[in-house]
Order: structure tokens, then C-alpha cells, then sequence
């Protein structure tokens, strides 16, 4: 049986009894053996060194040796455009890197347990339980934290990875791995989950202080939000020196503090009122312009006059349909626009 398979105990003894069977000095196994068990506490595969993490990452030692001292060579860096105006830098790792980021995602990263407020990159958690948080609530506060990824740092990486038990050689190889540079990049499939691990003291942080002021706290990603009846002005500072003191930074022309018009409460791309989520109108004003148009035109007709260029334009306006049912499920104009765009995939 493969040890990654093995209950704690037994790998506890597989690695105890093949130590021994290989001749390794008492000494020494006592000293590996108190290693190992940091890991199978904490239901993490085992890594010795480097050799053996090429092993396990099926890579061979030039590749990878390349990958922790000029990670940087191993992304396609390029830049999206931002809603909101300017640029976001995507670094999207080469296949072999992802693959070996993906291992580390699923057997190691997946393990660890993250902050109830975290409402982003987590299982049964989204945009919309992000919002219905702060559905009936007097006041509203929206604070964006600037540059996000980029700013955790390869240091703050492998203080994940040694908590873990792993030692600093160990943790550089796994951290470096995940890192383009020296920073976190965005498109990697272990920065969602490293940022909300290394974002659970600021979580804490902020939770405590949304607790003691009876108001409620959530965090998607760079987006943090709190609500209840009361939020003066001053509370802004005082979160903002948490936020500073977890090595994070505000983007203070996003910080948004609504005390009254609970009409224009946008929170993740969803509106919030007083006792129901709902997507904003501006969204759905043009989704119903779009859909008319396929209707009214059909929908080859309607991309040439657009000049449509996006090869899956009609995918992408099921999927905003799909959005709109996921935060109102019983809106009838959308139920019919699916099944209308349902039936044009058919026919096509």
C-alpha cells in the first residue's frame, strides 16, 4: 500500500520500521521520526528534501530546480482590463507548473482549515452567501484592499508551509513553487487558497472588532465588508490600522461607507436591500438589451450587425442568465430567456 493511503499510525510505523530495515543509526531515526510526525498530524504528505519532492511531483531535478530559482521564466505574464479603469497583471503558470501547483493545492494547501469570514475560494461559499450577509442592515461599509496578491509576499508563503512542520529547505521549495518572484502571482491555482490562509489573522482581527461592535464581517477575496446598525466614521481608521498591522493596504478610493440609500448597496456585483439580494439593474438593462436583439434578430444575424467577435458570445450570455437565476431564482424573465437561448443552442 502506497503511504499516502495509510491511516496515521501505520505510516507512523511504515516509516519507523523502513528506517530501521535500512540501517539508519536510533538517533537519527528518533530525530526523523519527530519530523514525520509534525506532517502526519497535521495530514500532510511527508517531504524530506529535494530529491524527494521531485519524486513525489514526478518533475526531474533540472525542471524543477529551474522553477525555485527562476520561477518568473515558467509564467505567460500578460494584463486584463478592469472594469473599474487601468490594468490587472495575470501570471498564468506554463502546464508542467500547474501541474505541480495543483499537487500542492490538493495534497497539502486543501488541508488546512480557513476563516469563517472568508466567503472567497471556498467550498459552499460564493458572492451570493458573501451578500446575504449584509441583507437588512442600516448601515453598510466596503473597503478594497490594494493589490491583493501581489502584495503577500514569498516570506509570508513559507510561514505556511513551515506551521505545517516542514523544514525552511522544504518550505523555500514548496513556497517558490507557488510564487512568481517573489510574490504571489494572479492565476495560479494555489493564491486563492495561500491568500486566505495568510489572510486568517486579519480575518480574526476584524471579526473580533466587527463582534465587540455588533456588526457583520466578511471578506471575498480584496473585497471586506461589514454592516449593522451603527458604523461611525471613525470605525473606518480603526479598521484601517488592523488592516496595516496584517500587512495589507487599502485602496482608500474604493472605501465606500453607506449610512442612509440602501437602494445603491452593491457588494461583489450583487445589490443588497433591505430583505433580499438582487442583481443590479444596470446588469440586467443590458442583458435584456442583448437578449431583445437575439430575439428580435436571431442570433447570426444579431452578432454580424454587432460585429461580435467572441466565438462563444451566446455561452457567455447563457452564463450571465444562469447568474442572474442563481441570485433570483424565480425571476420569470430570465427563466425565459434560458429556455429560449437553450432552444437556439438546439437548433444550431
Amino acid at each position: 500500500m502506497s503511504p499516502i493511503f495509510m491511516s496515521k499510525h501505520k505510516l507512523y510505523n511504515y516509516w519507523n520500521l523502513n528506517f530501521e530495515r535500512s540501517g539508519i543509526k536510533p538517533e537519527l531515526i528518533e530525530k526523523y521520526m519527530v519530523y514525520i510526525n509534525k506532517l502526519i498530524d497535521k495530514n500532510v504528505p511527508i517531504i524530506f528534501d529535494f530529491e524527494h519532492l521531485c519524486l513525489l511531483l514526478g518533475r526531474n531535478r533540472n525542471y524543477l530546480a529551474s522553477v525555485v530559482n527562476s520561477n518568473t521564466a515558467h509564467y505567460r505574464i500578460f494584463k486584463i482590463a478592469k472594469r473599474s479603469g487601468g490594468y490587472r497583471e495575470i501570471s498564468a503558470p506554463y502546464p508542467a507548473l500547474m501541474e505541480c501547483q495543483n499537487w500542492i493545492y490538493e495534497n497539502i494547501l486543501s488541508k488546512i482549515k480557513i476563516h469563517t469570514a472568508a466567503q472567497g475560494f471556498t467550498l459552499k461559499k460564493s458572492i451570493i452567501t458573501n451578500a446575504k450577509i449584509h441583507v437588512n442592515q442600516k448601515h453598510f461599509l466596503k473597503i478594497d484592499l490594494k493589490d491583493f496578491f501581489p502584495s503577500i509576499t514569498l516570506n509570508q508563503v513559507m510561514t505556511v508551509f513551515k506551521s505545517l512542520g516542514y523544514t525552511n529547505k522544504v518550505a523555500y521549495y514548496l513556497s517558490a513553487i507557488c510564487c512568481c518572484g517573489d510574490v504571489l502571482p494572479q492565476g495560479a491555482p494555489t493564491s486563492p487558497v495561500l491568500s486566505n490562509i495568510i489572510g486568517i489573522r486579519l480575518d480574526r482581527r476584524l471579526s473580533r472588532f466587527a463582534k465587540k461592535y455588533k456588526l457583520g464581517y466578511s471578506r471575498y477575496a480584496d473585497d471586506l465588508a461589514f454592516s449593522g446598525d451603527e458604523i461611525p466614521v471613525i470605525f473606518i481608521d480603526y479598521i484601517s490600522n488592523i488592516i496595516k498591522a496584517c500587512d495589507f493596504c487599502i485602496n482608500e478610493k474604493k472605501t465606500v461607507l453607506q449610512q442612509q440609500d440602501k437602494r445603491k448597496r452593491i457588494i461583489t456585483g450583487i445589490s443588497i436591500s433591505d430583505n433580499e439580494i438582487k442583481i443590479p439593474r444596470e446588469y440586467k438593462r443590458k442583458l435584456k438589451q442583448e437578449i431583445h436583439c437575439i430575439r428580435k434578430f436571431g442570433i447570426s444575424s444579431h452578432i454580424r450587425r454587432q460585429k461580435i467577435k467572441n466565438p462563444d458570445y451566446l455561452m457567455s450570455i447563457i452564463g450571465k442568465v444562469r447568474f442572474w437565476l442563481s441570485v433570483e431564482p424565480e425571476n420569470q424573465f430570465a427563466i425565459n430567456a434560458l429556455a429560449d437561448l437553450n432552444h437556439i443552442i438546439k437548433q444550431e
